[in-house]
């Protein structure tokens, strides 16, 4: 069974993928910011969308009552979802120190769509930190009750 990554999620990394492009072809200090962003968020973005993301994808299935044993088989990502934890928010902090970064130049610049591009895309990181990946993590748990039965 192929675990997919809820399609608003997946639209909104590459949204923000492609703004973090933008910028980093903006030149001066903005690009520069914006290359040591991606440097960071790029990897990053990799491990979402190989492990933490795909779990949620059951969400529609799991909220109807619907278990299957191919479910098992995304506890191998949210199992490594679990021991990538804080490795993966200490990446968020880095990133977030890298946006506040562009945050304060592009406001020098006043260029404030690079601004609002940062800003945007720290909230993006505190959803995953409050809702998304305790959400994948309870997404394991509960398929794994759920199988033992």
């Amino acid at each position: 069974m192929v675990f997919k990554i809820p399609n608003s999620l997946k639209l909104e990394h590459d949204e923000l993928h492609a703004e973090l492009v933008k910028a980093t072809k903006q030149g001066g200090k903005i690009g520069e910011a914006a290359k040591a962003i991606a440097r960071i968020l790029h990897p990053h973005f990799i491990k979402e969308e190989e492990y933490a993301l795909p779990p949620l994808g059951l969400l529609p299935l799991l909220m109807k009552g619907e278990v299957s044993s191919d479910f098992a088989k995304v506890l191998e990502m949210t199992d490594r979802l679990k021991i990538e934890l804080p490795n993966m928010l200490e990446e968020h902090k880095l990133i977030v120190a890298a946006l506040k970064n562009l945050i304060e130049v592009a406001e020098k610049e006043n260029k404030m769509e690079y601004a609002k591009f940062a800003e945007k895309l720290i909230l993006h990181a505190q959803t995953e930190e409050e809702v998304l990946y305790s959400t994948a993590i309870l997404i394991g748990e509960y398929v794994k009750l759920k199988l033992k039965k």
